[in-house]
């Protein structure tokens, strides 16, 4: 069974190397020691996610990733709801490529899923030294 999945609400994932993608996200949860039993992404548009954010959340502005952890058990089940279009704005404003960007994203989903958080400095500041981490591996196994 497949344990990383990518499914398209109202926008299409462009991105080379999906396999690998989907593979390291794995390794992330092997690295974390976080049991996998399933994780869904859903690649969205920004006004998909925003109603979702209304509807769930109660929150009426764009976000670039809402995740749901559906686990009932030890091992991890979610779905991932990801914004193309804020990513790619994201990735202008940041001065980086869509796919760094995707990749980030993709990264701190699964991390929120190891247990990450990220509402604090500290905690932020951990998120995105750990999103650095995996975007490095990443990158490093790609070009080889």
């Amino acid at each position: 069974m497949k344990k990383v999945h990518f499914n398209y609400a109202d926008r299409k994932l462009h991105l080379k190397g999906k396999e690998k993608i989907k593979a390291h996200i794995v390794h992330l949860f092997t690295r974390e020691k976080k049991k996998l039993e399933e994780i869904r992404y859903i690649f969205c548009s920004d006004e998909y996610l925003l109603q979702i954010n209304k509807d769930f959340l109660q929150h009426d502005y764009y976000t670039d990733i809402i995740t749901f952890d559906l686990s009932e058990g030890p091992a991890t089940t979610a779905e991932v709801y990801i914004s193309s279009d804020r990513v790619k704005d994201n990735a202008l404003t940041q001065g980086t490529t869509f796919e760094q960007e995707m990749l980030r994203v993709l990264f701190h989903g699964a991390l929120h899923l190891c247990g990450f958080k990220d509402k604090s400095k500290v905690q932020a500041a951990e998120m995105r030294k750990k999103e650095e981490e995996y975007l490095l591996s990443y990158t490093r196994k790609k070009d080889k």
